[in-house]
């Protein structure tokens, strides 16, 4: 008797993947976990949300803590999001650019706060490195990819291209949160970077 067609299609191997493609597939899976229930999500939910078996995170990972420092030290990673800001289009008008310049860097810092929230107070000790690069290099390849974005505008801008990355990007970190009034959308962020403060009808 043949099984029916969906018995047939319940069970199929995952294709394979190297170790270190089943690290980066499990710290990806992890990392949401993580950020939503801290240190004390468990490796099964971990694996049920990876679609794998728990003892397979124990074959890339030598325990627990090895896996939140993994991940850990991704979320500090500056990686992901130079890959996107190196992604975004330079012959888009600069305030487009930093538009999505913007929404990248503040995903990423979205990210790393969760992590380091939920893992920075009695999460396990502190990577100390990300990658073989410290945090202040972190900075410096995301501040050179800014800048990068910045470039055309040179002659335009009033300061160096390098400067002005670095203000913006302070600008993204230490934006007032009000309890009167919504965040700044990216868009509203950058009008106010770029022009100031005052409307445009302001003498």
């Amino acid at each position: 008797m043949t099984a029916p067609a969906e018995n047939q299609t319940t069970r199929r191997r995952a294709p394979a993947m190297s170790p270190e493609q089943r690290r980066a597939m499990i710290i990806q899976t992890a990392i949401p976990l993580i950020a939503e229930y801290g240190a004390a999500v468990t490796t099964a939910k971990i694996a049920r949300a990876a679609g794998i078996g728990e003892g397979t995170i124990f074959r890339v990972f030598a325990d627990k803590d090895e896996l939140l420092q993994a991940c850990m030290a991704e979320a500090l990673s500056p990686e992901h999001v130079v890959r996107e800001l190196d992604a975004i289009d330079v012959s888009l008008p600069l305030p487009d650019r930093l538009a999505e310049a913007a929404e990248a860097l503040q995903a990423h810092m979205d990210r790393l706060g969760a992590i380091i929230g939920s893992l920075g107070h009695g999460g396990g000790k502190h990577p100390g490195t990300v990658r073989g690069a410290g945090r202040d290099e972190s900075t410096t390849r995301v501040r050179a990819a800014l800048t990068e974005l910045l470039e055309p505008d040179r002659a335009a801008l009033r300061r160096p291209p390098e400067q002005i990355a670095a203000l913006f990007i302070g600008l993204l970190f230490t934006q007032p949160r009000t309890e009167d009034e919504p965040d700044l959308t990216p868009q509203e962020l950058v009008e106010v970077f770029l022009h100031g403060a005052l409307s445009g009808g302001a003498k």
